[in-house]
């Protein structure tokens, strides 16, 4: 990694989180990293942006009101060097984004996709941290346990630009397992379509719960091979490489449904 690159830095953890931290400190040793990031937690924002947003200066750079998008939009506009970050990278979240059904819901994915909307490439870098029988509000992450996360994310934000990755995506969304030992190897994937939120009713309160976590057995889970999340349950790390903006799908039966409403409409659709 050269240290002239430009690095913008950001999660949706916020700033104080031990994943940034960890993700800071290493790529710091080798490239120049700009942090701008939420002051709190806004896990699960999507892409939310807010009009008007405080900012305040961080030990790590600058700590955001606001959301993982607003971070990146701030970032990049207003926050960074004269010249443009070569890079974006967002994490690293504790928790794993995995599937389709995240890749709009997640703070981390969505600023990402902001970056896209740029013209600039950016990572995605989440951990999967298992649970067992305990609540993820009781998990207590230190800085080794991201060793996994820093090492993937730093080689890939040395690889990946020259190598010529992002000619071809826009976003790289990384999943690593906690770190144990020696290095995991990375299988290249795509999100698992799976999904299976639920929803229940308690008198004046509805209880929603993702219950694809319930089945991360790798001798039992349901996604099929290639996927994220099959990726991650067998102790790989999942690299997909993703794109943005989303193409739309042109075909020829809405072509037609198009003209049946002008028809009955009586509108003239000619076109000079």
């Amino acid at each position: 990694m050269s240290d002239s690159l430009e690095i913008l830095l950001t999660n949706d953890d916020g700033i104080d989180s031990t994943g940034i931290r960890a993700l800071y400190d290493a790529l710091s040793e080798h490239a120049d990293v700009t942090v701008v990031a939420p002051t709190d937690d806004q896990s699960a924002c999507g892409r939310s942006i807010s009009h008007e947003v405080d900012v305040y200066e961080h030990e790590l750079g600058f700590a955001l009101d606001g959301t993982p998008a607003d971070c990146v939009v701030a970032g990049l506009s207003a926050l960074t060097p004269e010249t443009v970050p070569d890079l974006v990278v967002a994490g690293c979240n504790e928790g794993a984004n995995l599937g389709e059904y995240v890749l709009g819901r997640s703070g981390t994915i969505s600023a990402a996709v902001e970056a896209a909307f740029f013209d600039v490439p950016a990572i995605a870098t989440s951990m999967y941290v298992p649970v067992g029988d305990i609540s993820f509000a009781e998990v207590e992450l230190e800085t080794a346990d991201f060793a996994e996360a820093t090492r993937v994310t730093t080689y890939l934000a040395e690889h990946a630009l020259e190598a010529g990755v992002f000619d071809h995506a826009a976003y790289l969304n990384v999943n690593v397992p906690v770190a144990d030992g020696d290095p995991a190897p990375i299988e290249i994937t795509r999100p698992s379509k799976r999904y299976e939120m639920d929803a229940e009713r308690d008198g004046d309160r509805i209880r929603l719960k993702d219950r694809v976590w319930e089945s991360m057995d790798p001798e039992k889970i349901p996604d099929p091979d290639g996927t994220d999340r099959r990726a991650v349950a067998e102790g790989r790390i999942s690299v997909s490489p993703l794109t943005a903006p989303h193409s739309t799908n042109h075909h020829e039966l809405l072509e037609e449904l198009a003209d049946r409403y002008h028809d009955r409409a009586g509108i003239d659709d000619r076109r000079d």
